[in-house]
């Protein structure tokens, strides 16, 4: 989708901070963090939101990728959160995956 900043982080159009990758998946630092460790986990193919269809395996997926990446990193406890929808808090309309660790300022 052209005008998915996310389509264009996957492209590397747009430069961000790696954290993980794989054929389908992308993970990487949020610009604008709400929590001392704030990373956004995408799949590489364009899915509006988690109420897209067909979206459970994907999530499922970026699920386990973020458990992957707070074992790679150590971290103990920690948060995962799905925006759906504007009305949601979901600011990009790409699914994403946010994990975050430590004191959260605004989950919105």
């Amino acid at each position: 989708m052209e005008e998915c900043i996310f389509c264009k982080i996957v492209n590397n159009e747009i430069p961000s901070e790696k954290v993980f990758e794989s054929d389908s998946v992308l993970a990487f630092q949020d610009i604008n963090p709400k929590a001392p460790v704030h990373i956004l986990i995408i799949p590489k193919k364009h899915i509006k939101s988690i109420a897209s269809e067909s979206s459970e395996e994907v999530a499922k997926e970026l699920i386990t990728v973020a458990k992957q990446i707070a074992m790679d990193k150590g971290i103990v406890g920690y948060k995962l959160l799905f925006n759906v929808g504007k009305e949601g808090g979901q600011m990009v309309d790409h699914l994403h995956l946010h994990l975050l660790s430590g004191k959260v300022v605004e989950l919105l």
